[in-house]
């Protein structure tokens, strides 16, 4: 049954059954205090900020039945699948592999590593261990998508400009239709929040639609 949701640059119609819900990166080394985020001198209070919105968007997901995914940042242990160009990049004391507060930064495996406690995944659904910003890269995330017929992604998560972004661009070339929940993202930068929201819905949504959690809430649970 078709639902519609208020979005800009115009609403948008749909059907469950073929829209999935992607929560990226709530991982707890960018979002809690005491993490990696916050030893480099960030705000981590900007991003805790979409973890409310954001669990109301994944209670009335499940409600309504969508396939929900998470997604988390990081590397093997080895670093084998790490590139040198990103390995190299920061300081050494803060580049990936180096010991974190809460164990290797970017390292699968360590207490980090793992999605925030208030957006835990449920049992069945999958959580996507991508070594790159854009989730389709690496990931089997798009033969999960086309395997259950999803065309549309509601999308939440952080940073808003830089894994937010690159997943939804990547989405858009492959034909997925995203609607980015603004206050379901969030950024380390305000500047850079709303700079990467108005970029996704320029020019007629170049590269999706950007909506709100209650519009969301309230479209699921029509």
């Amino acid at each position: 049954m078709q639902r519609l949701i208020e979005a800009e640059p115009a609403p948008l119609g749909l059907d469950p059954a073929r829209t999935a819900f992607l929560i990226i990166d709530m991982q707890r080394d960018f979002l809690e205090p005491g993490g990696f985020g916050e030893s480099l001198g960030n705000d981590v209070s900007r991003l805790a900020a979409a973890v409310g919105p954001c669990r109301a968007v994944l209670d009335a997901a499940r409600a309504a039945g969508l396939l929900v995914l998470h997604t988390r940042e990081g590397h093997r242990p080895d670093l084998s699948d790490a590139p040198p160009a990103k390995l190299e990049r920061g300081e050494p004391a803060a580049r990936i592999g180096a010991p974190g507060p809460m164990g290797r930064i970017l390292i699968r495996g360590e207490a980090g590593h793992d999605i925030i406690p208030a957006l835990a995944p449920l049992p069945g659904e999958p959580v996507i261990d991508k070594p790159g910003k854009g989730a389709f890269y690496q990931t089997d995330l798009d033969l999960m998508l086309r395997n259950r017929g999803v065309d549309t992604l509601l999308v939440a998560g952080v940073t808003t400009e830089v894994c937010v972004h690159t997943t939804v661009r990547e989405a858009n070339d492959r034909g997925f239709r995203c609607v980015v929940l603004a206050d379901c993202c969030a950024s380390y930068f305000p500047e850079f929040h709303a700079a990467g929201l108005a970029m996704i819905k320029a020019q007629g949504g170049i590269f999706g639609w950007v909506s709100h959690s209650a519009a969301a809430v309230a479209a699921l649970g029509a």
